[in-house]
């Protein structure tokens, strides 16, 4: 199909431009012409073209530079050559350097069409693979609910593909806030069970014997308050997913009997002598390290081999900084539509400081950060007061505060401390005078300064604004000077 086809013909003769644009057009193409390899560039720069056909004997910019330039510019754009048969060598030369096809003259017009029309497919059949490989990117962005453009997401991404369609178990390992819970939900989402249920468990905070109650369930009478039967959280999941939520904070002699279900899939309800059977996939999440507890005695050796067949170690927000550009945004989106505050923009200064930050609550902090960011915004950009006191008053290195020793100690000439100085209020002073001193150098232009002290410029103005550092002292700044 040539139809709505877009061609640049590239030909210095008038009569082989007009010729084949008249066949072209007849066939539905869109035609743009150029006299010279050098017009044809502005041309395929300023438009794009699903087909190039160029001379191969043109003055000035020739076939072979013209096709290098149309290639460096679209890598997939089909060129075809137009030559005589005395040049024919030559065509097949440029083919070698990624020419699609060459049309020899004298040539028929049905010849040309069928030319052009499998340059015009082999274009199209690009554009299609590449939409798809754009697709497959975009799923690395967002697996599953999971967001992530690094090189360790990548890899938890590829792995959770890999586990999901078995029946293995999979131990989740991660900080707390770094996203377990969608992981387990990402393999059961991409495994053979997604239309059966998935069920979550919270080991912890349950005692014991209620805890059994709504794994196992239970039959009448099995205890104090039993008055009917109840089915247990196992027997909901079967053939579906069943999710332990801090696997360590199962009580040990729960373990046992999580153990065996494990091992045979069958138990019998609390108080019960009938055996049910289930088919369930588990997926054990944790924070801890149950290699440490096994070793201390508070964790089964037993049940951690037969949790630990698969594990997904997710990083933590720290270890995947490249990321949270991209979880803001998409953070930005989601409460932004909860809010009816579509038109939100984080400023670069906020984007600064939430890459700077350590963030200890991992993405959860991360998330919940930017939806109060969302909430107190009365204007169209997200800056930095907007964010919380913990990431707004964050440095990014923390220095120790301790008292100065009694005993005497030798300092650089002329800084000498009183007693009871702390070693903060010292390097405070130094950093403020070295500021100063940088910014007069840079003639007060901050940008030029935060390139010279390596740091960004959001951090320099920050610390200008705490120091409350004026431009007078700026501008009169000398050799650093401490008083006891």
């Amino acid at each position: 199909m040539l139809r709505n086809a877009s061609v640049l013909i590239i030909d210095d003769e008038e009569v082989m431009r007009e010729i084949l644009q008249v066949l072209l057009e007849r066939e539905g193409c869109q035609v743009s012409l150029a006299a010279s390899g050098e017009e044809g560039l502005a041309l395929a720069r300023s438009q794009p073209f699903d087909v190039a056909i160029v001379d191969v004997m043109m003055p000035g910019l020739g076939s072979i530079e013209t096709l290098d330039e149309l290639r460096k510019h679209d890598e997939d754009l089909p060129v075809i050559l137009i030559t005589a048969f005395a040049s024919v060598e030559n065509a097949i030369a440029a083919m070698k350097r990624g020419a699609f096809d060459y049309l020899a003259k004298p040539f028929n017009n049905e010849e040309a069409l069928v030319v052009v029309r499998n340059a015009a497919e082999q274009r199209r059949l690009m554009t299609v693979n590449r939409t798809l490989r754009e697709s497959l990117r975009a799923q690395t962005y967002e697996f599953s609910e999971m967001i992530g453009r690094s090189r360790r997401m990548r890899q938890v991404f590829e792995l959770i593909a890999q586990a999901a369609p078995s029946r293995t178990t999979i131990l989740v390992e991660g900080e707390s806030g770094t996203g377990k819970e969608l992981a387990a939900r990402a393999l059961h989402a991409n495994s053979t069970r997604a239309d059966r249920p998935f069920v979550t468990v919270n080991s912890g905070s349950l005692p014991p014997d209620l805890l059994e109650s709504n794994l196992f369930g239970h039959v009448r009478g099995a205890f104090t308050g039993a008055v009917a039967p109840k089915q247990g959280l196992f027997e909901r999941a079967n053939e579906g997913t069943i999710f332990f939520d801090e696997i360590g904070n199962v009580p040990v002699e729960t373990q046992a009997k999580l153990l065996r279900v494990i091992q045979e899939r069958k138990f019998m309800r609390l108080g019960g002598v009938d055996t049910i059977n289930v088919d369930v996939r588990i997926i054990a999440a944790t924070n801890v390290d149950l290699e440490r507890m096994v070793a201390d005695g508070r964790f089964r050796q037993d049940l951690y081999y037969r949790l630990h067949v698969i594990k997904v170690a997710l990083p933590t927000l720290r270890e995947r900084r490249e990321d949270i550009r991209l979880l803001a945004q998409h953070f930005l989106g989601k409460y932004g539509f909860e809010n009816d505050k579509l038109q939100l923009d984080l400023t670069p200064e906020a984007l600064d400081l939430l890459e700077q930050y350590n963030w200890p609550g991992n993405v959860r902090e991360l998330e919940n950060a930017i939806e109060r960011a969302v909430v107190l915004a009365t204007g169209t950009r997200i800056d930095v007061p907007l964010m919380p006191d913990a990431i707004r008053m964050s440095q990014p290195f923390q220095i120790p505060q301790f008292v100065m020793p009694k005993e005497r100690i030798s300092f650089p000439k002329g800084i000498s401390f009183s007693e009871g100085v702390s070693l903060k209020e010292v390097t405070a002073g130094f950093e403020t005078q070295l500021i100063e001193r940088t910014l007069v150098a840079a003639g007060g232009v901050q940008r030029r300064a935060a390139e010279m002290l390596q740091i960004k410029p959001t951090t320099l103005n920050e610390m200008i604004k705490r120091r409350a550092i004026r431009p007078q002292r700026q501008r009169d700044a000398v050799a650093p000077r401490f008083q006891s």
